[in-house]
């Protein structure tokens, strides 16, 4: 797992593209505030990050997604 000890991840958006977020532990799973989109969007994140499909999120960090 890279990025900073599991911090970062790449979100997979549903048009190919991946964006950089931050992701706050002490907060849940189901909690949108618990993911901050701090990347640019890239076609191909770095092998070690950890990937998360758009799918697994909440509605508003979706919208946040396509701000970038």
């Amino acid at each position: 797992m890279g990025g900073k000890h599991g911090k970062y991840v790449y979100i997979e958006r549903r048009d190919g593209w991946f964006v950089k977020a931050r992701v706050f532990k002490n907060r849940g799973e189901g909690d949108p505030d618990a993911y901050l989109i701090v990347g640019p969007k890239t076609k191909s994140p770095p092998y070690t990050y950890r990937i998360i499909h758009e799918d697994d999120l909440p509605e508003e960090v979706k919208e946040r997604l396509y701000s970038i």
